[in-house]
This record gives C-alpha cells, sequence and structure tokens, in this order.
C-alpha cells in the first residue's frame, strides 16, 4: 500500500529568489509572486503549510497595466471609521507608491487567514533597482510572457 506523503516543519527549505518587474504587467507578476510564496512550484507542497520562499520584486515602478487600467482602475482603502472609505487612481498609486500597488495585488491573490499573513511577510517590494538582501543570495526568476 502507498502512503501519501506528508512534509515536515524541519524539511522546509526557504529560497530566496529576485524578479525584475521592468515592463511586466501587474496582475501577471503578482500571480507568479503569489504562487512562489505559497510553494506551488515545489513538488512538496502542501496547502496548510508555509512552503513557499522569500521573494524580493525590483523595479516595481516600472510595472504596466494592460488596456486603460491605470487611468480607470481605483484602488480603495478604509479608514475604519464611518466614510473612510478613499480611492485613488493606478496611475497616482504607481507615481506615489509603486510598492503598495504591487502589494496590494498580490495580498489579494494569498489565503485571507493567519497562513496568508505569513505568507505575505516573506515579500520584499522595492521601487528601484537595489535590495538589501544580497547576503541571502537570491537568485534570478524570470517570468516568461509576450511582448506588451
Amino acid at each position: 500500500m502507498t502512503r501519501t506523503y506528508s512534509p515536515k516543519a524541519a524539511e522546509q527549505k526557504h529560497d530566496w529568489l529576485v524578479i525584475d518587474a521592468t515592463d511586466v504587467v501587474l496582475g501577471r507578476l503578482a500571480s507568479h509572486a503569489a504562487a512562489l510564496l505559497r510553494g506551488k512550484h515545489k513538488t512538496t507542497f502542501a496547502p496548510h503549510m508555509d512552503m513557499g520562499d522569500h521573494v524580493i520584486i525590483i523595479n516595481a515602478d516600472k510595472v504596466v497595466l494592460t488596456a486603460n487600467k491605470a487611468a480607470q482602475k481605483r484602488a480603495y482603502r478604509h479608514s475604519g471609521y464611518p466614510g473612510g472609505l478613499r480611492s485613488v487612481s493606478y496611475t497616482e498609486l504607481l507615481e506615489k507608491n509603486p510598492e503598495r500597488a504591487v502589494e496590494k495585488a498580490i495580498r489579494g491573490m494569498l489565503p485571507k487567514n493567519s497562513l496568508g499573513r505569513d505568507q505575505f511577510r516573506k515579500l520584499k517590494v522595492y521601487a528601484g533597482a537595489e535590495h538589501p538582501h544580497a547576503a541571502q543570495q537570491p537568485t534570478a526568476y524570470t517570468i516568461g510572457q509576450v511582448a506588451q
């Protein structure tokens, strides 16, 4: 009889990956990053465990949105008080805080529980090409895509 393999917490290995977001569509970048954070690319994937890798995204200010989404799509946040809904267009959000736009897209693709919060903590987003994680020796991850 074959037994179902269940990974152990001690067997986990979290690698460090760098993704260059230059001229990458935001949704495609977010779906790849979310899969890497969850660990779905590993053969030992278990949906109840944090099996994913640490993901560093650089050049977040150079990410693109297709069609006319940059002008029409809006990012919402709520203060928690009545009437506290605030919105900003993605053109303005990418101009002022591109890290938040990328983080918002990736957070929406992770589980909405404590496991998703732990996975989200392994995401590091930087607007420029520099990052302070050289000591972790991250490997480059390329997103194969059709040109815009």
